[in-house]
């Protein structure tokens, strides 16, 4: 049976433009859409709580790259014309993205709204879209892992995370490819409806967990789903499950029934990391979690998470994520905001 919370508030009917194209990933646009649209099952009767439209160059259908059709209830003109303030201004991403990036009508479309919305999002390589516009300039943002030497290539004025699935600066919010855009549309959910709603959502939904935007996209979890030896795949899972251990050469060695030498070649041959290196990064990983998470000290998430001290923690998120755990915590950690309404200019 499903439970509604009763939430006292006038925010309702969120106005939620998705922007889509030729060529678009069809899961981009559909996916983030679908987790907000569930959102109506748990948050008592009334209204709903978004206002869920896909706008295109033109009304009717889009064309999506696995050859489906999306159709578009509203033009871009007509949503200028006649949209003051909005919610939610979103772009998926795509194979078609490429082309979009020169298309005057679109890049117009973003800049011209964005100023009105109460926040910007982009799923996978919108992000390229929405910095082409210069809607990322001096921003932290996130794409598809594939895509982000590029971004950073192209768009030197954004700070490229290679690694977190979705990234919030400012009023800004990015993810990387395809089922990170409905982790990113949870987080949204979060924000605008509190944890308890979100979580229900996800459950709903059938989605593993509710996923901090500090989760890696291309780390140490996809390393250890690599691994072909299987002395090497336990060692990579007994890292991810016990970060806070020592983790040595030695102690890993010996939990790999190897000598160290010939576990570190198998680690690195397989992996393409030193075993520091990669134990670093799973340690980073896990912190980012926490910091996100909890109201832990750093202290006490340095000692979680294996660092030791808060001084090495800082160095280590300076060479990963280029700043120190606690500016991470301050720009980064998800608070609810269920009383939030639409407002114009950026927040």
């Amino acid at each position: 049976m499903i439970q509604k919370h009763d939430i006292q508030t006038e925010a309702r009917n969120r106005r939620v433009l998705m922007v889509a194209y030729p060529g678009v990933h069809q899961l981009d646009v559909i996916g983030p859409l679908e987790i907000l649209a569930t959102t109506q099952f748990f948050i008592g009767d009334g209204d709903l709580p978004y206002d869920l439209k896909i706008v295109a160059v033109q009304a009717g259908p889009v064309k999506a790259s696995s050859g489906l059709t999306i159709t578009a209830e509203t033009s871009f003109a007509d949503v200028m014309k006649h949209d003051d303030e909005i919610d939610t201004l979103m772009v998926a991403g795509g194979h078609g993205s490429s082309s979009q990036l020169k298309n005057p009508k679109l890049l117009e479309f973003m800049q011209t709204m964005a100023p009105r919305a109460r926040r910007i999002v982009s799923i996978c390589t919108g992000a390229l879209i929405l910095a082409e516009a210069g809607l990322l300039k001096n921003k932290r943002a996130s794409t598809h892992w594939f895509w982000c030497p590029i971004m950073e290539n192209e768009y030197p004025d954004v700070t490229v995370d290679h690694e977190a699935i979705y990234v919030r600066d400012g009023n800004v919010w990015t993810s990387a490819g395809v089922t990170s855009g409905m982790d990113l549309a949870l987080a949204l959910v979060e924000m605008d409806w509190g944890h308890k709603v979100a979580l229900e959502v996800a459950r709903f939904s059938v989605m593993y967990m509710m996923r901090p935007g500090g989760q890696s996209q291309f780390s140490a979890h996809l390393l250890a789903q690599r691994a072909e030896d299987p002395a090497i795949n336990d060692a990579l899972s007994f890292i991810l499950e016990n970060p806070a251990d020592p983790l040595t050469v030695t102690s890993l060695a010996a939990h790999a029934m190897m000598s160290e030498r010939t576990f570190a070649r198998r680690f690195k041959d397989e992996t393409g990391v030193t075993p520091a290196a990669y134990v670093e990064t799973a340690r980073v990983q896990a912190a980012r979690v926490v910091l996100e998470t909890t109201d832990h000290t750093i202290d006490q998430v340095a000692l979680e998470t294996g660092f030791q001290s808060a001084e090495r923690m800082r160095r280590a998120f300076h060479r990963h994520v280029g700043i120190s755990a606690g500016e991470y915590r301050d720009r980064f950690r998800m608070t609810a905001d269920p009383g939030a309404r639409p407002r114009a200019g950026p927040g």
